[in-house]
């Protein structure tokens, strides 16, 4: 007999906790293309397993109606690799910011990327503090003005994706919270794909960081803006003036594209291309570069909880079922009166 996967709607994963964002806030649309998402992979709930760390993007557990766990700060990471491992079976995501994750959860983050734990990583990157109210983050961009820098942040601003690439992350993503239909089909992407995924989202903070994406994601500008990867596509952007991406020396460089084409000669984007990746997560939209979203890079490597499963079996084979009673009995014990 074969067995009908469930049929979800995206109100099935919609739990009946009062929802506690500001009004406005970016949280609010990916909340609904993960819920969308989740009701059309055809999976039971009780396999989706939702874990999350401290702040504001970390209160998603409670709003999924899917198993979750709400931890503590930064050491999201860790609770779902120890989940991962153990319960290979279950589907992991992890919720965090980019205080959460990058500050105080820095080193976790690094380790679950490069060990290439099966989970999926979505990191709200709003470039603030915003659960307490206000302060400068690791993306906060230098000259930042906060209540915890007054005069102006000093900080060189992490790069999420540069961050991933150089831990040894075996897919890093991003997209924007208001570009629905593209961050939907990310999130999806991310289900799919075999391996530590981090998805970067930027998501407006519209109390305290409100616009700070606003020069590529208003409707004005967004068309001249934005980059949308597609592997194997020409890397090409723009209605009004078009322009693609080509190859100078070791660094890319922006052409101006005819009324006749001229999209042969741009690069095309090669999403297992690591090199590919790097330049493109380097670009300056200062210097005129686009803000590129979509898969920059994606390979297939066996995921860490695999090889954990596959040394345990074999451990189990060679040295039969474990006993810990037996095991903590082993070797000099004493007693304490």
């Amino acid at each position: 007999m074969t067995i009908q996967p469930p049929a979800y709607s995206k109100k099935d994963f919609m739990s009946d906790q009062i929802i506690r964002w500001c009004p406005g806030c970016g949280d609010y649309s990916i909340l609904s293309q993960v819920q969308t998402v989740f009701a059309g992979l055809g999976i039971p709930k009780e396999q989706f397993a939702v874990i999350s760390g401290i702040g504001c993007s970390s209160r998603f557990p409670y709003y999924m109606d899917t198993y979750g766990f709400h931890t503590i700060h930064g050491r999201a990471p860790t609770f779902a690799t120890g989940l991962k491992a153990t319960r290979p079976d279950l589907h992991v995501w992890v919720i965090t910011g980019d205080g959460d994750g990058l500050s105080i959860g820095g080193n976790h983050f690094a380790h679950v990327l490069r060990r290439n734990v099966d989970v999926n990583v979505l990191l709200f990157n709003n470039r603030i503090y915003g659960l307490t109210k206000g302060q400068y983050s690791p993306t906060s961009e230098v000259g930042k003005r906060t209540k915890s820098t007054p005069m102006g942040s000093l900080d060189a601003p992490f790069e999420p994706l540069r961050f991933a690439l150089g831990s040894g992350a075996s897919c890093i993503m991003r997209s924007i919270d208001i570009f629905a239909p593209h961050l939907r089909a990310q999130v999806e992407a991310a289900h799919h794909h075999t391996g530590t995924v981090l998805l970067e989202i930027y998501q407006n903070c519209n109390i305290f960081n409100d616009g700070a994406f606003a020069d590529f994601t208003d409707r004005k500008v967004r068309d001249e803006r934005v980059l949308y990867l597609e592997d194997g596509q020409p890397l090409v952007w723009g209605k009004a003036a078009r322009r693609g991406l080509v190859l100078d020396g070791l660094a890319l460089k922006v052409v101006e594209l005819g009324d006749e084409g001229g999209e042969d000669q741009v690069l095309r984007h090669d999403a297992s291309n690591r090199m590919l990746a790097q330049l493109l997560v380097d670009m300056d939209p200062a210097a005129g570069f686009p803000v590129a979203i979509g898969t920059f890079f994606a390979e297939h490597r066996t995921p860490y909880d695999v090889a954990f499963q596959e040394q345990l079996a074999e451990a189990t084979e060679r040295l039969g079922a474990g006993d810990l009673q037996k095991l903590l009995n082993a070797g000099d014990i004493w007693s304490v009166s």
